[in-house]
């Protein structure tokens, strides 16, 4: 649906303004919510602009009026979902979906379908409800995601609706797949607050079911669970601890190993959000279940995304004396192996920062600093990145040479001699003059 599409017009009409003049209140439902999806389809495929008056006072408005009680339940169905789509990327429109007609407290009415038997004489309007409440449910969930996706004040204002969190969880172990996968990306979308994460998150113990989700589900729903998992494994989330002992390190692993992108992305990243300031424990206990190979497999993985987020783990793993020094003494020479690979390899200037900001941790370390000093090919590179065009790459390197040369520690002197006779010193004295402040003062 392109821009020459819009420009069509009849008898001297606009398209948009015609499907505008179909929007109003005396003109079929039918009419009314037909010409809503061509707007909406128009404004999403970059047609129309979001702002544009016949999206914001026309079009919102009237999928609103859609999702009222006085509508067929297949009518409130398709409103809610079209406008879903309508606002799914854009905060503006959500903000202003989320104060039109008291939307959030009206689709707490779509979970109460079917009402109860014993009010419903007429056999095939139950029938028709009970078909209806999956569907139902499915779109309020999916525009519930929508508006919460960015704003903080809207998610709250969700939570707060009547048993929303119970809603969620529920709809976590429907028999529907679609009410499934419509819930799990209402808690994904609920997740990006760290308030509710430490608060309403909690108290439902929502980790369970979302765990549970994560076992054998199709990919659609791995991929959305996952991405509401590294949430809660943030290092604020008290979910964290009883996350990690119903096995989810174990599962995280396998979804390193997947041919599906995003989960490979998911897992890995899951698994750095868990390592941050971890104990030593944990760190090894990642370790252990991705072993050596698959951390190496992970580092030449041919997306950008999974390479960062692996060197993101690294580095989370390799932080705080004790445990560099541990992890350095069993997997230390498969991890130098990795540095010098990523550093000689063709990488962007972001993984190659991330790459020296492993060595720098690597750097701090009481005996695991023995590993870059003795060896001549790291020392070289570190040499190499100090002269580097790229200011980052440049202090990225110059941690490292900070980290080595600290005068209280031990075998200090030696270290010092040793990067003076590369010629270390008279680089330092070049970058001493250098434009950039950041440089010229490290």
């Amino acid at each position: 649906l392109g821009f020459s599409f819009i420009a069509v017009s009849v008898d001297g009409e606009l398209l948009p303004q015609i499907f505008v003049k179909m929007l109003q209140r005396d003109k079929p439902i039918e009419m009314q919510l037909t010409s809503a999806k061509c707007l909406t389809s128009m404004c999403r495929a970059g047609a129309i602009r979001t702002d544009d008056p016949c999206i914001v006072l026309k079009t919102l408005p009237c999928l609103v009026r859609m999702c009222s009680k006085e509508r067929l339940l297949e009518e409130r169905v398709e409103g809610a979902e079209t406008l879903a789509y309508l606002i799914e990327t854009d905060v503006e429109l959500q903000r202003i979906a989320s104060i039109t007609d008291h939307l959030i407290a009206m689709l707490a009415d779509y979970f109460k379908y079917p009402s109860s038997v014993s009010a419903i004489t007429d056999i095939k309007r139950l029938d028709h409800d009970l078909k209806h409440a999956h569907e139902l449910r499915q779109a309020a969930f999916k525009l519930y995601a929508s508006l919460g996706a960015n704003d903080e004040d809207i998610r709250k204002k969700i939570i707060e609706t009547e048993n929303m969190m119970d809603r969620i969880v529920n709809g976590l172990s429907e028999s529907s797949i679609k009410v499934r996968l419509a819930a799990v990306r209402c808690l994904h979308s609920l997740s990006r607050s760290v308030q509710q994460l430490r608060t309403s998150f909690q108290d439902h113990a929502v980790w369970k079911p979302l765990m549970k989700v994560l076992q054998n589900a199709p990919n659609e729903i791995l991929v959305v669970a996952s991405s509401t998992l590294c949430n809660l494994l943030l290092e604020f989330s008290p979910s964290k601890e009883p996350i990690l002992e119903s096995g989810a390190i174990e599962l995280l692993c396998s979804l390193t190993q997947s041919e599906n992108l995003a989960l490979r992305v998911n897992g890995i990243w899951a698994l750095m959000n868990m390592a941050f300031q971890a104990e030593q424990k944990i760190k090894s206990d990642i370790l252990r279940g991705l072993s050596t190979e698959q951390l190496f497999q992970l580092l030449s993985d041919s997306d950008v995304n999974v390479l960062m987020k692996t060197l993101g783990l690294l580095r989370n793993l390799l932080s705080t004396r004790p445990h560099i020094d541990h992890i350095m003494s069993t997997h230390g020479k498969q991890i130098m192996q990795a540095v010098t690979l990523i550093l000689e390899g063709e990488h962007n200037i972001e993984v190659k920062e991330q790459t020296l900001c492993i060595l720098a941790n690597i750097a701090d370390g009481t005996t695991a600093k023995e590993l870059i000093m003795t060896n001549d090919d790291i020392l070289q590179k570190i040499n190499f990145f100090l002269s580097h065009s790229n200011a980052k790459l440049q202090l990225a390197a110059m941690f490292c040479i900070s980290n080595l040369i600290w005068n209280e520690e031990e075998g200090s002197q030696e270290r010092q001699d040793k990067l003076r006779d590369m010629g270390i010193v008279d680089i330092l004295h070049k970058l001493s003059q250098s434009s950039d402040p950041n440089l010229c003062d490290k």
